[in-house]
């Protein structure tokens, strides 16, 4: 069993900072690349930003130079740093992983329950 657990949502007022974490526990084998996801309501759920493995990391155009991805391969944890908050950024946040749980099991993508960013203006 493989889990995902999402911490450090809220609200923000425009400007602000917010720092999401992202715990991976469980049956872990290996840790593949990481992901930040937001859903606004009435939207499409879609890639913030991802970190492989070895550190590779991708935004979406909207928050490059705003948003950092990190991650702790030591505590299977991935983070995302906010600045520079945008109302436009109201949303809930998924973290997501590549899990391979077990030597003979193929890797699988696992998701957290989410959590709310709310930026006002």
């Amino acid at each position: 069993q493989v889990q995902l657990v999402e911490s450090g949502g809220g609200l923000v007022q425009a400007g602000g900072s917010l720092r999401l974490s992202c715990a991976v526990s469980g049956s872990i084998f290996t840790l593949g690349t990481m992901g930040w996801h937001r859903q606004a309501p009435g939207k499409q759920r879609e890639l913030v930003a991802s970190i492989t493995s070895g550190g590779d990391t991708d935004y979406v155009n909207s928050v490059k130079g705003r948003f950092t991805i990190s991650r702790d391969n030591a505590k299977n944890t991935v983070y995302l740093q906010m600045n520079s908050l945008k109302p436009e950024d109201t949303a809930i946040y998924y973290c997501n992983a590549a899990v391979r749980p077990g030597a003979w099991y193929t890797s699988s993508e696992y998701w957290g329950q989410g959590t709310q960013v709310t930026v006002s203006s």
